[in-house]
């Protein structure tokens, strides 16, 4: 199989597979390995472990920014509506 992949995304795979300790061939063959595997024999874990990984490296800063009232007036930050008196 050949794959045509430009400079800037070769070197980001190549990236990802040095960070495991792998060759990039060795790397994509892992990958392929884990799609054949059943989702039933991955390990499942809760819903908030998952956001607290994805979020890990948001920065400080951006949370500062986000509004205070982000909870209570979700309606109007997501759908625009008038503010709630709360």
């Amino acid at each position: 199989m050949t794959l045509t992949l430009t400079d800037k995304q070769a070197t980001a795979l190549k990236a990802k597979a040095a960070a495991e300790g792998l060759s990039l061939e060795a790397w994509i063959a892992k990958l392929a390995e884990q799609e054949q595997e059943p989702s039933a024999s991955r390990p499942r874990r809760h819903i908030w472990d998952a956001i607290a990984e994805n979020m890990k490296n948001v920065p400080p800063e951006d949370f500062a920014a986000l509004p205070k009232d982000g909870l209570s007036q979700i309606d109007h930050y997501v759908y625009g509506v008038p503010r709630s008196a709360l």
